[in-house]
This record gives structure tokens, C-alpha cells and sequence, in this order.
């Protein structure tokens, strides 16, 4: 199957689908929903106008409703993995990295559906379904990563943590092995129209109770040198608070 015609039919099966505990709605319809101004300058796609977290025990569902299909718009080609670009729809949360099997206390814990076709670095799974799964980059996709100041990425930008070379940090089981603060837990997001959605499952040990996050767009590179920094937050599109200031909370 062609990548474009699978990737129009992931849409469309996704588009309207039904949450099994009924609490599906947009973003901006949620309780609590972090709101956003439309902006007629932005790419639609990436243009936030509302971000929501809610809970059911030890799954959180994270969503985000754009101004635009979410999930239309992919990268371009650069045919190599260094300066390879990655476009992604990002909820920057206040919980220790250690929820989620990182060594704890090394930045700022976000979850992260992305799609760069010039690399795949989920290689447990096969978003495709064609029997390779090393080729799956341009399938929109989940990741928890660390992000960290790093100047070298340019004045007050992010990265997400480099591992330096010789330290063994604590890495969740399903790293992909990328000297990077990077896992692939497998969640799978999930489109409808503006909208995209990703339903999160926690240890039972993770207290969960006003946990605050916020939604952002961004665009990210890898280093053409493919060398730290690895990955670069190269350009924000959006942030559903204005200001990274994480005022969105779990009940």
C-alpha cells in the first residue's frame, strides 16, 4: 500500500471514532481545557485552540484541538538522518521523568506524538503494517521524551537530553536506544478531525492528582552532525497557555 494512501486511511478510519468510556469530546468543550485563540498566521494544522488532560484511574487521555486536520501536515523528506526534521504535537507535564522509568530529576517530562520520515525510531513496532518495522517514521507516533535548556541549540531553546557518552542513566524498557532521554511506549494517537488524542497508561505507583501540563506545536531537527545536541527544538508553532506556564491540571 502506498505510504500516502495509507496515511489518508488512517485518517479517515480514525476521524469520528468512539471512546469506550464515552468521554470523548474536543479540547475546547472540556472542563478545565487550557483555550487558545485562533490565529489566521499560523500553519492550521499546529494552530492550538484548546489542550485537556483527564484521568480514569491509571490512563490519562491527553488531547489537543487544532485549528486546522490535525495530523495533515508532515515534514519533508531530507533523505538523511542528520538534519532530518520532526513535527510534533507536545504536553509538556510537571511529573518527575522517574514516572515513567527515566532517571529522575533530568528535565522536564513531556509526552510527544511525532512524525519524521527520514528515521524511525520505534523499532517494536510496525505502524504499517508491512512487515518492516524501520520504516514507520512519517506514521504519526508517541514518545516520552526529557527536554532541557540547551543553549547550544540556540538562545533559551530546548533539546531533548542527551545521553553524553560513557553514563548509563535510567532508561525506560521500550527505549529505542538513541543516546537520548527518548522512549516509545506504543500508544497510539489518534485523529478526528481537528483533533488529536492519546490515551496514556501509568504505573499503579504514579500519583496522578494534580498533575499540570500544557500543549504545544513544535518543530524539532536532528543535528546535521548527528552529534550533541542530538535534537534541537527548532521552532514553536504554538503553546495553548502563551506561555509554558503548565496551568492545565489532572483531576
Amino acid at each position: 500500500m502506498k505510504l500516502s494512501l495509507y496515511i489518508a486511511t488512517t485518517l479517515a478510519l480514525t476521524s469520528g471514532a468512539a471512546w469506550a468510556d464515552g468521554e470523548h469530546a474536543h479540547a475546547v468543550t472540556q472542563d478545565g481545557a487550557i483555550l487558545s485563540d485562533a490565529d489566521p498566521s499560523k500553519i492550521a494544522s499546529f494552530d492550538i485552540l484548546g489542550a485537556h488532560a483527564h484521568r480514569k484511574g491509571n490512563v490519562v487521555t491527553f488531547h489537543m484541538t487544532t485549528n486546522g486536520v490535525a495530523g495533515f501536515d508532515l515534514p519533508a523528506t531530507t533523505g538523511a538522518l542528520g538534519g532530518a526534521e520532526v513535527l510534533s504535537y507536545v504536553w509538556p507535564t510537571s511529573l518527575d521523568p522517574s514516572a515513567v522509568d527515566f532517571e529522575g530529576g533530568t528535565g522536564i517530562l513531556a509526552l510527544a506524538a511525532t512524525s519524521h520520515p527520514d528515521f524511525d525510531d520505534t523499532p517494536l513496532y510496525d505502524e504499517n503494517n508491512d512487515g518492516d518495522p524501520a520504516n514507520d517514521g512519517v506514521i504519526w507516533h508517541s514518545h516520552w521524551v526529557v527536554l532541557t535548556p540547551t543553549e547550544a541549540c540556540g538562545p533559551g531553546a530546548l533539546a531533548v537530553r542527551d545521553i553524553p557518552d560513557g553514563e548509563t542513566p535510567r532508561m525506560p524498557a521500550t527505549w529505542p536506544g538513541l543516546p537520548i532521554f527518548l522512549d516509545s511506549p506504543g500508544f497510539t494517537p489518534l485523529f478526528d478531525g481537528p483533533e488529536i488524542a492519546v490515551n496514556v497508561a501509568f504505573g499503579h505507583d504514579v500519583e496522578l492528582e494534580g498533575v499540570a501540563y500544557d500543549g504545544v506545536t513544535s518543530a524539532l531537527r536532528v543535528n546535521a552532525n548527528i552529534h550533541a545536541p542530538l535534537l534541537c527544538v527548532v521552532d514553536v508553532f504554538d503553546i495553548a497557555s502563551g506561555d509554558l506556564s503548565l496551568p492545565g491540571k489532572l483531576k
